[in-house]
């Protein structure tokens, strides 16, 4: 656990919280590896397009596009929940829900009724894990074991303290655990247990935990161990693993940023990629970064860092705002720039 909390602290003191547009960069990925983990294509960049300029991206269904979207408005809900603090309750959890599958749910007809996972309906059939898997708690007893799970998690978040880290941790696993045991929904429930782990950890101000698409196997192996083997221990220690490799990789590649931004500093020559950004702005000094991400293909983050590279070393402004502001190219010397074109 001591190794666990070092990788946060170490998180922390690099600032990497701190960088610019990091909560929504952060935010797009959660969302885009939670899609993921059920079958959508989406990736992070194409999510980026999608949210901030409302492009969709061609090869991707209107499916799994629509899965994003709505994810992404119960995330929004969520996060506001969890700074005001708000007590959990099956009413708050189906409304969640229903903003999860808003576009994407269906209506389901069975002898005690119909029933839609669009509108956040608890479900009125029993499930299974899959062909072949155990199954579900019966649907009959859903409502009363929401309730209970409310209650259980209502009374829990009263007790853990803010400065416990573990314990916030370890609330927040075991409440994504109960949930999905629950399955209290026809369909989302795997994206409602990652949110809601996500929306206590926030109310904590703890890093989000997210669960990238090449730990699926790993993730799914830990419920299926924990449910069979009925120990909690289990789902805790492999997402606390998770979130110490993911952070890990994370801390790695800030470092390699870094690095990489001070021999530029140095030696006050610009990279390829820098060279392409000042030719598109040169051909539209309204281009957005949306578009640059669009054009070159790669993260947000990246275009960000290359923006500021280039306004430190004196050679790009930033006139006006957001919206109706422009980019300005100040006149460098011949041996710091070198003409580099690209097919727009």
């Amino acid at each position: 656990m001591s190794t666990f909390l070092s990788i946060i602290q170490e998180y922390i003191r690099l600032g990497i919280p701190e960088q610019i547009d990091y909560k929504k960069f952060y935010l797009y990925s959660l969302i885009t590896h939670s899609t993921a983990i059920e079958g959508s294509t989406v990736t992070e960049i194409e999510n980026q397009l999608l949210f901030d300029e409302g492009i969709t991206a061609p090869g991707r269904t209107l499916q799994e596009q629509m899965m994003n979207l709505d994810l992404k408005h119960a995330y929004e809900i969520a996060q506001e929940q969890a700074t005001a603090h708000t007590p959990y309750s099956v009413k708050m959890l189906c409304d969640l829900s229903a903003c999860l599958m808003e576009h994407t749910g269906s209506t389901y007809n069975t002898p005690l009724g119909s029933f839609s996972s669009a509108a956040g309906d608890l479900r009125l059939l029993n499930v299974t894990a899959g062909f072949g898997g155990r199954s579900y708690m019966a649907f009959a007893k859903v409502p009363q074991a929401l309730q209970e799970f409310c209650q259980w998690l209502n009374n829990e978040r009263k007790q853990v303290q803010t400065t416990d880290i573990l314990s916030a941790y370890r609330l927040s696993f075991l409440a994504h655990y109960r949930l999905v045991t629950i399955h209290p929904w026809a369909d989302g429930n795997g994206r409602m247990a990652r949110l809601v782990m996500n929306m206590l950890q926030w109310e904590y101000n703890l890093i989000p935990v997210k669960v990238i698409k090449e730990q699926k196997a790993e993730y799914i192996q830990a419920l299926i161990d924990t449910r069979e083997q009925n120990n909690e221990d289990i789902f805790v220690d492999t997402m606390l693993r998770i979130h110490q490799h993911n952070l890990s990789a994370e801390i790695a590649a800030f470092n390699a940023s870094i690095e990489a931004n001070d021999t530029k500093d140095d030696t006050k020559q610009l990279t390829d990629r820098q060279q392409i950004i000042l030719d598109l702005i040169r051909k539209d000094d309204t281009i957005t970064i949306s578009q640059m991400i669009q054009k070159i293909q790669v993260s947000e983050i990246t275009i960000k860092r290359e923006l500021s590279i280039l306004k430190k070393m004196g050679i790009l402004e930033r006139i006006g705002g957001r919206k109706e502001g422009k980019w300005l190219i100040n006149t460098p010397s011949p041996s710091t720039i070198s003409k580099a074109s690209i097919n727009s």
